[in-house]
């Protein structure tokens, strides 16, 4: 299943441009007016990785098959939008099967652009998108102790339930996203969530949507999104969208000059993918055979039968060993071969830990 990640914002602050950029497919349209994302947009992009490309070279196959990530573009929220103002709740709802939130901010002065506050205030637009989501799982959540409080009369079992949802709920009452809440990781709360998939809890990336004219200096406003971002103990990246939806026209060598050029780095879907996966706190692992290499997601922290199981249950049910080349050890020696007779191949059990970028055979027997 992909990753998913869901981009919310006011209106007008970049999303369905920076949608088009994540996506490099420019099927969002893109209008100067709210609201001009009606029906969510959604793309299923496959995930770069140039040492996959590099491994694909060395064992000599041309098939190479990534991971992928899924972008979910939704309509700007307002302030109401959980009660229906705007378009109404029923876009927050587009986004309750997301991995985590892309939180577009507006970084950018532009007289041409149609915006609910005359000039940039990230701090103000946090705000009001976070009380939405909190007033929508406040909702979630009273639903749910009434349905609680009629099925507990037959079933005991469930007050523990009950009790976690009265103290989910006083804690968005407070004003608090679920993200900070301290009981987070307690098993109720864990199966409230994943029921309510509730939206505040979510993990977020605050994505500064800059100005070109910031591209190599502080932006005034970034520090009040790293302060956001810390409290929340989150990340944030930031972005040029019409820088990067010009680079979308460009390719090769000519892509590489105007990024010099302009001091990007690193394209804005790199930037989203790699902060992505450390909020997510995930790793990729590599495989591959003789006609193709492939890219695998992984928890970080888990062992290798659990990576196994990625490619096939049965590959975990009968587990054996694990033979493991770091992408550094096999780019720095060309193959698997060399690997062996320089000594360098890892035949680990079943309590090695998976790293990122580990190439891996897997040896099992069911």
């Amino acid at each position: 299943m992909a990753l998913r990640i869901g981009l919310i914002g006011l209106p007008n602050v970049g999303k369905s441009t920076i949608f088009n950029v994540l996506t490099q497919a420019q099927n969002a349209e893109v209008a100067n007016y709210p609201f001009c994302t009606i029906e969510p947009n959604q793309a299923i992009v496959p995930l770069p990785d140039q040492r996959l490309d590099k491994l694909a070279e060395l064992v000599g196959v041309s098939k190479v098959i990534r991971t992928t990530i899924e972008f979910v573009d939704i309509a700007g929220l307002v302030k109401g939008a959980s009660k229906g103002e705007g378009l109404g709740n029923q876009f927050l709802g587009n986004i309750r099967n997301t991995d985590a939130l892309l939180h577009v901010v507006r970084c950018f002065d532009d007289p041409n652009v149609v915006h609910v506050s005359e000039k940039p205030h990230p701090g103000k637009d946090i705000d009001v998108i976070q009380l939405e989501l909190i007033l929508s799982d406040l909702e979630q959540v009273a639903n749910k102790k009434k349905k609680l409080s009629r099925q507990i009369k037959g079933d005991k079992t469930l007050s523990s339930l009950y009790e976690m949802s009265e103290l989910v709920g006083k804690f968005l009452e407070s004003g608090k996203p679920l993200s900070v809440f301290p009981d987070k990781r307690d098993p109720k709360f864990e199966e409230l969530n994943r029921e309510m998939r509730f939206l505040s809890a979510k993990p977020v990336i605050y994505t500064a949507n800059i100005g070109e004219e910031y591209l190599s200096v502080d932006h005034p406003h970034l520090s009040v999104i790293q302060e956001i971002a810390s409290s929340e103990n989150t990340n944030w990246v930031q972005i040029s969208a019409l820088i990067e939806s010009e680079l979308n026209t460009l390719s090769g060598a000519e892509k590489s000059d105007y990024m010099e050029l302009s001091g990007i780095p690193t394209s804005g879907l790199e930037q989203i993918i790699r902060t992505g996966y450390q909020t997510l706190d995930l790793i990729s692992f590599f495989t591959y055979n003789d006609q193709e290499v492939r890219a695998w997601t992984l928890k970080q922290g888990k062992k290798a039968p659990q990576a196994a199981g990625k490619i096939h249950t049965d590959f975990e049910r009968g587990f054996i060993k694990a033979e493991v080349i770091p992408f550094e050890v096999f780019n720095s020696l060309g193959s698997t071969a060399a690997t062996k007779e320089a000594g360098k191949l890892q035949v680990e059990g079943k309590e090695y830990i998976v790293r990122d970028g580990d190439v891996i055979y897997f040896k099992f027997n069911v």
